[in-house]
């Protein structure tokens, strides 16, 4: 059975429009060094999206401060947003990793049971470079809205 994406592109296509750290890490699973990323200590309310389709991803309020160099969510804005897979690239550590759905580009890994204060307990390791961070609007009141 195979899965569909329905945001996917030729890789001719990605290439083109995105940046080289950007195809490195969406297209090919890679990772930006920590501590680099633009999102690792933002913390203004929005929604963050995938940076290769828009897809919504992540909400400002699931984000924490994890301190472990990568921005940090303890859940997905709905769990139909991402797909998961096994990743067995480092010996002896597998790990698992987050994919948008809508167009299969890798965002980062997930933890369980490490301990964080947060309502999961999960940490959703994302690279800031997979993200684009979506401010909330603010409407005549001064109260935000998604």
């Amino acid at each position: 059975m195979s899965t569909e994406f329905p945001l996917d592109q030729p890789d001719a296509t990605w290439r083109e429009r995105l940046s080289d750290l950007e195809y490195r890490v969406l297209r090919q699973s890679g990772t930006e060094a920590p501590f680099t990323g633009e999102y690792t200590d933002e913390f203004s309310e929005g929604v963050y999206e995938c940076r290769a389709c828009r897809t919504e991803l992540f909400r400002s309020e699931a984000k924490f401060a994890s301190h472990c160099g990568w921005p940090s969510f303890f859940e997905p804005l709905a769990e139909d947003r991402v797909l998961y897979l096994e990743d067995r690239t480092l010996p002896g550590r597998p790990r698992v990793e987050v994919r948008c759905a809508a167009c299969n580009s890798h965002l980062g890994h997930v933890f369980s049971g490490e301990g964080y204060d947060t309502p999961t307990d999960d940490r959703y390791c994302i690279n800031s470079v997979s993200l684009r961070l979506v401010p909330a609007r603010r409407d005549d009141e001064g109260a935000s809205k998604p």
